[in-house]
Formats: C-alpha cells, sequence, structure tokens
C-alpha cells in the first residue's frame, strides 16, 4: 500500500468553502476516512451521510469540581489557584463556574482538607458512520459548551493512519484550530478572491508559518478578474496555489440542495484525484 497522509482544511473565516472541498475531496478518492473537526457548527454529514443522528455516538466527558461544604473551610487555596476564575468564595462557600472551569484537577490537589471531588459532565459526543470508501467521523460540542479543544481531541484518537485522512478543521486562528491542524502532515487553505479573503488568509498563513505546518493554497469561487488578489500575494510569498475551484451558478445549486458536485459535475473526480496527488508529494516531501 502507498504511504496515506493526513490533511487538514481550513480557511481564514467560515463560509470560505473549506468544508466544500473537504466533502468533494473525500468522496472523489478512495479508502478515505474524514472527519468533521468545526465541532461548534459540524455540517459535513449533510452532504454525505445525513442519516448520522441514528449512527453510533460516543459521548466525550470532563471532569468537574465538586465542593462538599461540610468539610470544606474557606482557606481559600483552590480560589487563590485557579487561573480560570472558575471557582470564587461567596461567604464561605466555593462557588463553581463550570464553563469556565478547564478541568485541571488542580483544585482538588490543593485543597487541605480533600474537601473537593469530581464529576463527569459530557462535553460533547462523537457520531460515526461508515458508508463505501468512506469512514467518516463528526466532533459535536453541545449547546452552551465552550471548550472546543477536547473534543477535538477525543476526535482525533479516531485517526486510521492506514486511509488518507481528511480532516475539516475550525475556521479561523484559534486554539481549535490549531488543535485540530496540529501532528497532520500537511494543511490546505481554502480562501477567496476578495479583499476580506485576503485578510483572513493572511493571518492563516501567519499562524501556520508560526507552528511550521506545511500548505498549499485552494482559490474557491474563482473568477478570472479578481483572482489576482490571492495570486500576487501568494507569488510574493512564494506559497503555491493547488487548485482552483470556479464561481459557479451550478456549484452553489447543488451546495444548496446537499449535493456534492464531484457526483454532478463531469471530470472534477479527476481533478480533485490529481490534486490530492500533487498534495501528498508535497507532504512526503517534508
Amino acid at each position: 500500500m502507498a504511504e496515506e497522509i493526513s490533511l487538514s482544511i481550513l480557511s481564514g473565516k467560515g463560509g470560505t468553502g473549506k468544508t466544500t472541498l473537504a466533502v468533494n475531496l473525500a468522496l472523489a478518492l478512495e479508502n478515505v476516512q474524514l472527519l468533521d473537526a468545526d465541532v461548534e457548527e459540524p455540517n459535513d454529514y449533510l452532504f454525505i451521510s445525513p442519516e448520522i443522528e441514528s449512527k453510533e455516538t460516543e459521548s466525550v466527558m470532563r471532569l468537574i469540581p465538586e465542593v462538599n461544604d461540610d468539610k470544606c473551610t474557606a482557606c481559600r487555596k483552590c480560589v487563590d489557584f485557579c487561573e480560570y476564575n472558575a471557582l470564587a468564595m461567596m461567604l464561605d462557600n466555593v462557588l463553581v463556574f463550570e464553563e469556565v472551569c478547564h478541568s485541571c484537577g488542580g483544585c482538588k490537589i490543593v485543597c487541605p482538607e480533600d474537601a473537593i471531588t469530581e464529576k463527569e459532565k459530557e462535553l460533547g459526543k462523537l457520531r460515526h458512520d461508515s458508508l463505501s470508501n468512506l469512514d467518516f467521523w463528526q466532533g459535536e460540542l453541545n449547546t452552551k459548551e465552550e471548550k472546543a479543544v477536547p473534543v477535538i481531541e477525543k476526535l482525533k484518537t479516531k485517526i486510521d493512519r492506514d486511509k488518507k485522512v481528511i480532516i475539516d478543521s475550525p475556521p479561523g486562528t484559534t486554539c481549535p484550530t490549531i488543535e485540530a491542524i496540529t501532528d497532520t502532515d500537511f494543511t490546505i487553505v481554502v480562501t477567496e478572491p476578495s479583499p476580506f479573503g485576503l485578510h483572513d488568509l493572511k493571518m492563516v498563513i501567519e499562524m501556520l508559518n508560526e507552528i511550521e505546518q506545511p500548505f498549499a493554497v485552494v482559490i474557491n469561487r474563482a473568477e478570472a478578474d479578481s483572482d489576482y488578489l490571492i495570486e500576487d500575494y501568494c507569488q510574493e510569498e512564494g506559497i503555491k496555489i493547488m487548485l482552483k475551484i470556479p464561481f459557479s451558478r451550478k456549484i452553489a445549486e447543488l451546495y444548496s440542495e446537499g449535493i456534492p458536485f464531484v457526483d454532478k459535475l463531469e471530470g472534477w473526480d479527476e481533478k480533485l484525484q490529481q490534486l490530492y496527488q500533487e498534495i501528498r508529494e508535497e507532504a512526503l516531501k517534508q
């Protein structure tokens, strides 16, 4: 078997087209694993597995401190220890703010009275479905929860290195994005030929250079009279543009109906297969 790679796909902001590329690329290939790591708003399933709600589900849990008021002496050591202000002293009682707790367990360790235990709380879910030639995993952060990184960490434990791994990452340059792309062999940045697209592309590339992650660019909604915005910048910075997906009414219509364009538009399966081969060659050079 040829050596397979792990590929992360991201963009500077939502709506640029990373899900479009991730889904269509996955469907154009064989022996693929697609992980939707955009856990705050996963939507890959809409295009490939609408019935995933009824498939295999696994909870992602985290530990939350619980204070025994009978043992607590209001010494404040746990409150003073917490860097995230998840604990506060109200009169002689310690209050726990679960939403900002990072589940580090430090408050339990520093408590001299053994008054703090930990309880499990569901942070999110992993959903799984196996289709022909595609192993699909989705991470999903529960409503009102804020800590996306642990869900992404758990999702990445499902990576199968014997498959072509594609990770649909969260947009932007925040911690969830970095967690999603860390340890992947290569990253594709999806952008659009507009001033906003160029601005967000620059932010993402600055982040990728900082963490020394190899990458290239794909332009979505490409138009001949505006592509120069991205092309000029990439040429100046020595960044490779691997593919252009045209600004197409047909592609937009298919997207609005939840239909991957690779299934309907002739020639795109070959183009995306060629794209993967170029990405793989670049990744194996690193």
